[in-house]
């Protein structure tokens, strides 16, 4: 008999709460018949975005460049009617959430039509909301507990990408070295691995690429779920033999010889992005859109390549994210990135299986991923 895992426990409990959610939102009457299958929109091309604008899901080459439009595109289109979007996120003060925090300081989303509130609620608690159409968006992943829902039947897809890393960074798996072993030479297995993140996250998945190659893999090592400020201390003094650093966590052992960066997130792949729920993929999908349209202006606009070269623009990230400017520019920039990769989310499954907490069929990635919305947003017709 199985037993179960911390990260198991929690995924199950989510998705039960997920089904409940689902249950209730079929039994909510007051919504319209354009809940069921929408109908095919027009897509039109948008000034400013061209070629580039568009890369094939397929390419997965790390050297690929992330879509653009030019700066300042698309336009905006605003909305007949104003329309309030509740979006969860489970941070304000990670980097890959600027994008949004952006759009609401700059006025892009008001632009559109758009009244958008940014509330931080932890995954876990926020997924039933989404579910039910509680809130309209979340800013997350295709983690374990959103895979499991989405089997169970409710109605959410991951319709936008987040980022990718640049390739200098060393945000990822890092290891204390033993005697003889270098960064080429390391054996993983039977070593524990201290996170913030279970196995039902999304980095499960280059986690266990990295693994894998050293002798390893997430049925052949231990976690210990630690809190934030935690990690590095545990690596530090032996408490755990490895664990997952992020930006700019890693900075603290880069060059120390005691210790090894193994791998971190694919280059060119987003891992996590914009989920919307049934108010926006169905009923409103044109609030959708514009809210699409208003993040990839965004990005344009402000994101499109090394954003921290510009001195004043770090200063407005550091207030927004309540940071300090030194250490926004400890790390390269991120590549941020709106769309979504071919077979990621096969990939992120095959990962949660490994390590034991997906329950049910693989999800389909039709059922996972839906691209249309930021294709419509940047005028490309599939």
């Amino acid at each position: 008999m199985r037993t179960r895992t911390p990260f198991t426990r929690t995924a199950v409990l989510v998705a039960a709460s997920l089904l409940g959610a689902a249950g209730c939102a079929g039994n909510d009457s007051s919504g319209d018949d354009s809940a069921g299958a929408a109908a095919p929109r027009t897509v039109k091309p948008v000034a400013g975005c061209g070629a580039g604008s568009w890369t094939d899901p397929s390419d997965l080459a790390p050297g690929r460049e992330p879509a653009r439009c030019e700066k300042g595109a698309p336009a905006p289109r605003p909305l007949a009617k104003k329309r309030k979007i509740v979006l969860a996120t489970g941070t304000l003060s990670a980097e890959y959430v600027a994008p949004l925090q952006v759009a609401v300081a700059k006025g892009e989303f008001a632009k559109e039509g758009l009244d958008v509130q940014l509330k931080v609620l932890p995954t876990p608690d926020a997924l039933p909301l989404l579910a039910k159409g509680d809130v309209d968006a979340q800013w997350a992943a295709p983690e374990v507990a959103v895979m499991n829902g989405i089997n169970g039947g409710f109605d959410i897809k991951w319709v936008a990408g987040n980022f990718s890393p640049d390739p200098t960074s060393k945000s990822g798996l890092w290891v204390r070295l033993k005697d003889g072993e270098s960064a080429e030479h390391v054996d993983m297995a039977g070593r524990k691995l201290g996170t913030m993140i279970g196995k039902g996250s999304v980095i499960a998945y280059p986690m266990d690429t990295s693994l894998k190659k050293h002798g390893g893999g997430l049925d052949k090592i231990s976690f210990q779920q630690l809190g934030s400020a935690d990690v590095l201390t545990a690596l530090q003094n032996g408490g755990v033999d490895s664990a997952w650093l992020l930006d700019p966590i890693w900075r603290k052992v880069d060059g120390d010889k005691k210790f090894a960066f193994l791998g971190g997130q694919p280059v060119g792949e987003p891992l996590g992005g914009l989920l919307f729920g049934p108010t926006l993929l169905n009923k409103d999908p044109d609030a959708g859109v514009a809210f699409l349209r208003a993040y990839i202006r965004t990005v344009n606009t402000y994101f499109a390549g090394d954003y921290k070269s510009d001195p004043a623009f770090v200063s407005e990230l550091a207030e927004l994210m309540k940071t300090d400017a030194a250490t926004l520019r400890s790390t390269p920039s991120m590549r941020m990135d709106w769309e979504i990769r071919e077979g990621t989310t096969d990939r992120v499954q095959k990962a949660y299986a490994d390590s034991g907490v997906e329950t049910g069929t693989p999800v389909p990635e039709e059922k996972a991923v839906d691209r249309a919305m930021y294709s419509e947003a940047v005028g490309h017709k599939p």
